[in-house]
């Protein structure tokens, strides 16, 4: 490296982002124009941080160039009841490309903690991306009634002192499914609260109705039987997924329950053994049928995404094109 212009592209390439904006804001006249860079790093940060709920927010607004902001505000789950554009709630596509892209950055980045805790946010959603198909969006509680209530379903719907236990949903479930049919009239704090804590939550329950539940209600029935018997599909492959080996890592990371990292190498292992159970389940040959072949640094996963959204997922290039712009501001 000749110079320190030099090393801030290195780090740019590398999706240094935080490191490029400590850098340039240290006072040391390392470019002439040191706001859009940083205002550029701000972004690309919280983008590969996947902080969501700040994708796109106001301050950016002139510093970002649109495209890059549209991009990113296409996976931000919307802050208030009503907010436009409606992002991960109209579809949680992009959010799973964006995922794929930001794994494999922090696989080059030996960041395995950070790593693992994608593929935990990746399972926690999964079965929404299994639903968007059949809903036509990918779980917003201003549409989902529409789906799930209504004479015969269970969904949501509490269970009666003494009553016999007729729906698998957890009392967490079935009490975050409650909320999601009339958290879009509460105010916004509300609805950020209910994101928060619970949103997840109706993602797993919706993923039980398809996958688990011994005696389904109208939530299913109602569907078509193709439609029905795809869906099941789909979400018993998501639900192998957030059952196995590598979401499991989780609990060994420090953003799970204990103090320890896993090595590159234990994460290769984890998604060996998770490939072999998801081989068995009816869709996953088709799903992983490239994998042996996939030079993605965790081989299968963007088919296997794609085989549970029923629509092609590649890994998305947005912080590839932060990282570019970067390095043309920095010249």
């Amino acid at each position: 490296m000749e110079t320190a212009r030099d090393v801030l592209k290195a780090l740019a390439r590398r999706h240094a982002f935080g490191d490029i904006e400590a850098l340039v804001g240290g006072g040391a006249p390392l470019v002439a124009e040191a706001a859009p860079v940083r205002a550029l790093c701000a972004f690309g940060q919280r983008v590969l941080d996947l902080d969501a709920e700040d994708f796109g927010m106001p301050e950016e607004v002139g510093e970002v160039p649109k495209d890059l902001l549209d991009r990113a505000r296409a996976s931000r789950m919307p802050q208030a009841p009503r907010e436009r554009p409606r992002g991960a709630l109209a579809s949680l596509r992009p959010a799973y490309a964006l995922l794929l892209e930001v794994i494999e950055i922090r696989w080059r980045r030996r960041e395995m903690a950070a790593l693992v805790a994608a593929v935990h946010i990746a399972s926690e959603y999964l079965a929404l991306l299994a639903w968007e198909p059949v809903l036509g969006h990918a779980g917003d509680p201003a549409l989902l009634g529409e789906s799930v209530s209504g004479p015969g379903s269970r969904f949501g719907v509490p269970l009666e002192p003494g009553a016999a236990r007729d729906c698998d949903h957890t009392r967490p479930e079935r009490s975050a499914c409650e909320r999601t049919l009339r958290v879009a009239a509460e105010p916004p704090s509300g609805w950020r609260a209910y994101l928060d804590r619970q949103h997840s939550q109706v993602a797993q329950a919706l993923g039980d109705c398809a996958a688990r539940c011994r005696t389904p209600c109208t939530v299913m029935s109602r569907l078509d039987e193709g439609v029905r018997a795809d869906l099941v599909g789909r979400c018993k492959l998501a639900a192998e997924f957030t059952d196995g080996a590598l979401v499991k890592l989780r609990h060994a990371a420090p953003v799970g329950h204990g103090f320890g990292v896993p090595s590159p190498e234990e994460v290769q292992g984890a998604w060996a053994r998770a490939l072999a159970s998801l081989r068995r389940q009816p869709l996953g040959e088709a799903a992983l049928a490239g994998a042996d072949h996939d030079p993605y640094p965790l081989p299968g996963l963007p088919g296997l995404f794609s085989a549970i959204a029923a629509v092609e997922i590649v890994p998305d290039t947005l912080l590839d094109e932060v990282s570019t712009r970067l390095t043309a501001a920095l010249s």
